[in-house]
């Protein structure tokens, strides 16, 4: 049995917070949908400047990431992240007063729900990836909003009291979240009662059972379950993210994630997070202004990780 979560009391320090986050839904609530993103592109462009908040760390990574780009690329991409990340933010608060044809109206037709749909059909269960990759939250409500069961699997937040705001946001629709203490128990019953299940892929947290891969030429910890499920229960992998489109309304994408076969049942698993993370990547190369670049993605290294190879 795992050990269950307990919330801690919340300081001064999280009420206060989470009265800012209920002062931002009230404001957002007339807004609509491209008002409220709109306000949350402005707010984020504050944490680039003349907040700089990780600025630094931000503009480092994606001139690692992209040697090729010219300094101005880089900062444009660098403020870019963050408006798309204040947009991301703006929009779940959106999203915790929306209907669900209001959801589906900020999504035009979706590239490859075809694949999802042959899977779900199969009763045996789909396990998708997903990444801090457009707005991830969207995902797993817009897939609710169709009329499949979800599971998607996080970790609670340090803020009590917003971390309990974000779980019933993410309910909404009839998405159940399934905390990462409870998973090892929650995502076999999940599989086995048919329902799509969705991890977040790209963040190797302490405490989670995780390989290292390459991750645009730097050794990164990353998660394993995602390739641990598929190849436990012979599943296919497919990756999914809401991305956005120039008109600030988003395209669900999903793409197949190629499944190791060797026989060594470790060796796959670790070769499956590579796949995987390799589509991460590609997305992330497409859409280098969508990404989650705040994250120090690198953080946990291996203790023999060459200098030139280390967190920029």
């Amino acid at each position: 049995m795992s050990e269950r979560w307990t919330p801690p009391p919340p300081t001064l320090g999280q009420r206060l917070e989470y009265a800012a986050l209920r002062v931002a839904s009230t404001l957002a609530r007339p807004l609509g949908f491209f008002g409220a993103s709109r306000f949350g592109a402005a707010i984020g462009r504050l944490g680039w400047r003349p907040l700089r908040i990780r600025a630094d760390r931000v503009q480092r990574a994606v001139r690692a990431c992209f040697p090729e780009f010219s300094e101005a690329r880089v900062r444009e991409v660098a403020r870019a992240s963050y408006e798309s990340l204040g947009r991301v933010a703006m929009e779940i608060i959106w999203l915790s007063r929306a209907n669900r044809q209001a959801l589906l109206d900020v999504f035009l037709e979706p590239e490859g729900w075809a694949l999802l749909e042959a899977q779900y059909a199969t009763g045996k269960g789909v396990i998708l990836v997903a990444a801090h990759m457009g707005n991830w939250e969207l995902t797993g409500a817009y897939i609710a909003a169709r009329g499949l069961p979800i599971e998607g699997v996080a970790m609670h937040m340090a803020n009590p009291m917003s971390d309990a705001f974000l779980t019933r946001t993410r309910e909404r629709f009839g998405t159940r979240v399934v905390f990462d203490e409870d998973a090892v128990r929650r995502i076999p019953r999940a599989l086995k009662e048919g329902h799509v299940v969705a991890l977040v892929s790209d963040q190797g947290a302490k405490g989670l059972a995780a390989t290292y891969v390459d991750f645009f030429g730097r050794p990164a910890r990353t998660p394993r379950g995602a390739a641990v499920f598929a190849l436990r229960n012979g599943l296919p992998l497919l990756f999914m993210a809401a991305v956005r489109q120039p008109d600030a309304r988003f395209r669900f994408i999903v793409r197949p994630i190629p499944i190791a076969e060797t026989g060594d049942r470790d060796r796959d698993v670790d070769l499956t997070v590579q796949n995987y993370t390799k589509v991460i990547e590609e997305f992330a190369r497409e859409y280098p202004e969508q990404y989650f670049w705040q994250h120090r993605r690198w953080k946990r290294q291996p203790p023999d990780t060459p200098s030139h190879l280390r967190e920029p």
